[in-house]
């Protein structure tokens, strides 16, 4: 357990820096090229991680599980990634990782059909209510006036990609429990990148590259997508989906922080506002049931 939550405080400072370097990244670039060029450079890297430990990505039962691996690919990585990557043309960085802290909300709404082992208590749906409050509040501004300006359309993209890691999560929890979180990611990412290459094609042509992207891709793909794909799913297998995508709570933080002070971005009442309901939110949700109505769920098993 101790290691559990070891890995979710360093996945935290890996994936809090990576909306910075998602804004640094699209000046240059598509969100469909960016995601495609990210998902190369991740897969490559643990395909080196394979090489070094002298394993195989295609271990006995692969074959069995490509279908797992793909929906993983389009609603853990594809669909997430180029909707962030869009909403960060209009937003800043800081309100983008604020309404990706959202995920454990959308994993507890979900949870309730589809993982009834981790169905969360009255409590936890307490904190799904406050959470979405606070994402109104950051909304609402938009709301008037101008509904369908750009900034709207960023923050309800960069909202969706949240619900959409939450599939992803219960998905890895229900087809792809037990299963190597190294080999998880491999194919989570490999298949990503011949998908995204396929949206990105049109727009390659015009992608002009500047050592500022090429350094945020580096990042975004060995570091955000390769190493932290594996501090992810050893969370999932550790602590449950509920509780490794609490790794949102501790993202807004280091996001504003460095939006704020390397990209300028202004941090207005509304945003603090919505942060901090939104992630009192996010801390109801993840706390732990009672013994007793543990045990009732672990009787009833998994669905």
């Amino acid at each position: 357990m101790r290691r559990g939550y070891l890995a979710l405080g360093t996945l935290a400072l890996i994936w809090g820096a990576a909306f910075f370097f998602i804004k640094i990244a699209i000046r240059d670039m598509s969100p469909a090229t960016l995601v495609f060029s990210r998902a190369a450079f991740g897969a490559a890297t643990l395909a080196i991680i394979f090489a070094a430990r002298r394993q195989t990505p295609f271990p006995a039962g692969t074959r069995a599980r490509l279908l797992p691996f793909l929906g993983m690919a389009v609603v853990g990585s594809l669909i997430p990634w180029v909707a962030i990557a869009f909403g960060e043309e209009s937003i800043s960085s800081a309100l983008a990782s604020i309404l990706n802290a959202t995920t454990p909300l959308w994993t507890a709404v979900f949870a309730y059909w589809v993982t009834p082992a981790e169905r969360p208590s009255p409590l936890n749906y307490l904190g799904v209510a406050v959470g979405f409050l606070g994402t109104g509040i950051l909304i609402a501004p938009d709301l008037i006036g101008q509904p369908l300006r750009a900034t709207t359309i960023g923050t309800l993209a960069v909202a969706g990609a949240a619900a959409s890691y939450a599939v992803a999560a219960l998905l890895q929890r229900r087809r792809l429990r037990g299963v190597s979180p190294i080999q998880v990611g491999f194919w989570q990412l490999a298949l990503t990148a011949p998908l995204a290459l396929a949206i990105a094609a049109p727009t390659i042509g015009a992608t002009h590259l500047h050592l500022p992207s090429v350094l945020a891709i580096v990042f975004l793909g060995v570091g955000g997508s390769g190493l932290g794909f594996l501090l992810y799913y050893f969370t999932m297998n550790t602590l449950g989906a509920t509780r490794a995508t609490t790794v949102t709570f501790l993202l807004p933080v280091t996001a504003v922080f460095w939006g704020a002070t390397l990209l300028r971005e202004s941090i207005t009442i509304p945003i603090l506002a919505g942060m901090a309901v939104i992630l009192l939110g996010v801390f109801l949700t993840s706390r732990p049931r009672t013994s007793e109505a543990a045990l009732r769920t672990e009787g009833r098993g998994v669905a």
